[in-house]
């Protein structure tokens, strides 16, 4: 049986709508949708565990590099999930209607004082009462592997106009971009 993509908004649409970023210019897509997000379900136990673990994580930071930078207690189970199964998977939300992006990679667990440095702020003394030198910070590096967004191209009041002109004019008219993001 053959399926039709006939309707498909891909189809029927005007603008090509699918835009791959590779290098620096895929980790400031990464960096500024992250960033908006501030937050992002952070999964683990991919690979050893049914079901996989899944919380809410601050994100610290995303690097120069594309990685992506968080706080944790040593005695975490993310953390003891991690050093059995470094996989990681991070769904990110930076609005209501766009700014999503899906990236999958390897954890990394550290000590590093110097960024612990770098990256702290008052709010996060929150979690960890000691301050910043408080033995129980760790950091969780992720180094993205593969990653994927959706965004719109002109933000999201034009988004909404451009909806709203599709359906009186009854053409699609969607201002939505997605691509994979190739970190590399």
């Amino acid at each position: 049986m053959a399926t039709s993509q006939e309707g498909s908004t891909n189809n029927t649409q005007e603008e090509d709508n699918i835009k791959d970023l590779g290098g620096k210019e895929a980790v400031t897509k990464l960096k500024e949708l992250a960033e908006k997000a501030e937050s992002c379900f952070f999964c683990t136990n991919i690979k050893t565990g049914l079901p996989l673990s899944v919380r809410p994580m601050a994100i610290q930071q995303v690097d120069e590099e594309g990685n992506i930078w968080f706080m944790s207690m040593k005695d975490s189970h993310k953390n003891e999930e991690i050093a059995s199964d470094p996989f990681t998977h991070l769904f990110f939300q930076a609005s209501a209607h766009s700014g999503f992006v899906n990236v999958y990679g390897i954890s990394e667990i550290s000590r590093d004082q110097a960024k612990i440095d770098e990256l702290w702020t008052p709010i996060i003394k929150t979690w960890f009462q000691g301050g910043k030198d408080d033995p129980n910070i760790t950091l969780i590096k992720v180094i993205p592997s593969e990653a994927y967004y959706w965004d719109n191209k002109h933000g999201n009041a034009v988004a909404f106009l451009k909806m709203a002109a599709s359906v009186i004019s009854g053409k699609t008219m969607d201002d939505s971009v997605e691509g994979i993001l190739d970190i590399d």
